[in-house]
């Protein structure tokens, strides 16, 4: 590598000296708003597969992978080959928006790559380099299509930084679209969790569709993540997705599915959707399908396309050394099976550590789908911001504060150190408690059929609701989330007393010194999540069984010496006397 080479002579010193003066150069050059080069002080020279060399000679293990934009790792032979293809060739390398045999090479295998209900009537448009240009594009797109302007996103999704993007992401600081729940586990909006979470939060989206008075007009579309990946790494259950598109097609809704991060086999499956089944009528790619570089588009259901020419455009649309780069990554990964491949050892990776992590008080959930793998770091005694806010229901193990109409917070749902809440049949018999609700007799619309607002008696008297008339979700740790399955049957739910080990406090502290004990152990991540309290594993598909084993051992090793430490200074350098350690596995 001549830049290396140039590097060391300059330096005429320690590999480290180099090291130093390119940090601070860019310190004091770049834009404050940079992110990655705050929290991994490295400087990458050299990259092959999994391994990164920084310029003061050591190496690592990158499982953050571009953001999950390296399917088969970096400088993969495969995609070098094509690139210097195209180099030798002498063809253009930007033709804005001009047909070329790279570009039709790309769209034929993208084409063959997409969901059956979609790839026979597809239509597809190049953007610009990014995936929040694609987002743009995607809502563009609908809102011409349909003549409305309103969208339907999700608490907790992101979509890009791009001004049209952020306004459908859970951060966004003025509200352009309607938010709606995410079902997830651990932190359930609802204090459920599980199928019944997802029911509920089902339920509240119908409802906002069908209700005149909602103050949500018919939307132009739906965007939505398959798995949430800055939010957390949260994989939507496949009978919540195959609800979502009921609902949407019912009433004319396009479903845009932002796969951006979830694409190329990330999740275990070609597309994160071909999980559930559903066929979008967008569908949102950035990332891996550039083999590394920039490119984004979205492919979409023909009867959209209502474009008038030059309706939307982008000067970097035509990037051929992306589209070759992108042509042998997607050809690589169907002819490889490394999709199948990537479920089989997202799956291993998130049982080991369940088995070795799970038992830190500090380990809220282990959680994922495929290569795309999250551990939430959590107070160990509750301590910290709540979850949530003032009203969560992600209650701490010192008791439930009572929600509206009389129920007491109720259990979250947990991965590998939760729990749901017992099935309480009692609750459903002859006679209505109060704090009861009972949905088990209603009719499809989903009109109550009784209703009894009496508050929960102090000694923990257990609401419920019952959910016969609803679909049966599955389990929810067909998702890699390893939540307790639900006993269901028409009748009660117990949202009584918080269960065993009900969620604690987002403890970004604790993830922040997990990423630091990674990266001097050699292994590079990322943090997400609402309070960045998530550590994320998105390493290439390729990782090796080897390599897997590696990254276990290090991740493993870094929780367990943040815990320990922990344990013994607390998150204020000591433990007040009220305060106990954070339990390791084994202890109580």
């Amino acid at each position: 590598m001549a830049v290396t080479e140039s590097l060391a002579e300059e330096a005429h010193g320690p590999a480290g000296a180099v090291h130093e003066g390119i940090l601070r150069r860019q310190s004091a050059r770049e834009s404050s708003a940079r992110t990655y080069a705050r929290a991994l002080p490295i400087v990458p020279v050299r990259a092959r597969g999994l391994t990164i060399e920084g310029a003061d000679g050591r190496r690592y293990l990158d499982c953050l992978s571009g953001a999950g934009t390296l399917a088969l790792g970096h400088n993969h032979p495969v995609v070098l080959a094509a690139v210097r293809q195209v180099l030798d060739s002498g063809a253009p390398l930007a033709v804005l928006d001009l047909a070329t045999p790279v570009k039709d090479a790309f769209i034929t295998e993208l084409f063959r790559t997409l969901p059956p209900g979609l790839a026979g009537r597809a239509r597809v448009q190049f953007c610009g380099p990014a995936g929040t240009d694609a987002v743009e594009a995607a809502l563009k797109l609908v809102r011409t299509a349909t003549g409305r302007s309103g969208v339907l996103a999700f608490t907790g999704a992101y979509h890009g930084m791009t001004a049209g993007a952020l306004a459908v992401s859970g951060g966004a600081p003025e509200v352009q679209a309607a938010r709606l729940p995410y079902p997830q586990d651990y932190r359930c909006p609802f204090g459920v969790g599980g199928p019944h979470g997802a029911e509920l939060a089902a339920r509240w989206t119908e409802s906002l569709l069908d209700d005149p008075k909602s103050g949500v007009p018919l939307p132009a579309g739906m965007i939505l993540e398959p798995v949430q990946g800055e939010g957390g790494v949260l994989p939507a259950p496949d009978d919540w997705l195959r609800r979502m598109r009921r609902l949407t097609a019912d009433r004319g809704i396009p479903l845009i599915a932002d796969e951006v991060q979830t694409g190329v086999g990330r999740t275990g499956a070609f597309w994160a959707v071909d999980h559930s089944g559903i066929t979008p009528d967008v569908m949102v790619l950035s990332k891996a399908i550039g083999g590394s570089l920039p490119l984004a588009v979205i492919v979409y259901r023909d009867d959209l396309d209502v474009w008038q020419p030059g309706a939307h455009a982008g000067t970097f649309r035509g990037n051929q050394l992306a589209m070759a780069a992108g042509t042998a990554t997607l050809a690589y990964v169907r002819e490889n099976g490394l999709a199948e491949r990537a479920g089989r050892i997202g799956a291993r990776l998130m049982e080991q550590l369940r088995a070795d992590i799970g038992g830190w008080a500090c380990v809220g959930e282990v959680r994922g789908r495929g290569l795309m793998i999250g551990v939430e770091l959590v107070e160990p005694e509750g301590t910290g911001e709540p979850a949530f806010g003032a009203g969560s229901a992600a209650v701490s193990r010192g008791g439930a504060e009572p929600l509206d109409h009389g129920f007491a917070a109720g259990p979250s749902g947990g991965g590998s150190n939760g729990s749901h809440g017992s099935y309480d049949p009692s609750a459903a018999a002859s006679g209505m408690k109060p704090g009861a609700y009972d949905f088990g007799a209603a009719p499809s619309g989903g009109e109550r059929t009784a209703y009894d607002s009496g508050a929960v008696p102090s000694g923990g008297e257990r609401g419920a609701y019952g959910f016969g008339a609803g679909p049966s979700y599955g389990e929810r740790g067909a998702h890699g989330t390893g939540a307790a399955p639900f006993e269901t049957r028409p009748g009660a739910y117990d949202f009584g007393a918080a269960p065993a080990r009900a969620p604690r406090p987002a403890a970004p502290r604790l993830a922040a010194a997990v990423q630091r004990e990674c990266l001097r152990r050699g292994l590079i991540v990322e943090l997400g999540g609402r309070h960045s309290s998530v550590v994320r594993l998105l390493p290439p598909l390729t990782i090796s069984d080897e390599q897997t084993a590696a990254v276990l051992d290090r991740l493993t090793d870094a929780v367990a010496a943040v815990a320990r430490a922990d344990e013994r200074h607390g998150p204020h350098g000591a433990r007040g006397h009220d305060s106990g350690p954070c339990p390791g596995p084994g202890t109580d």
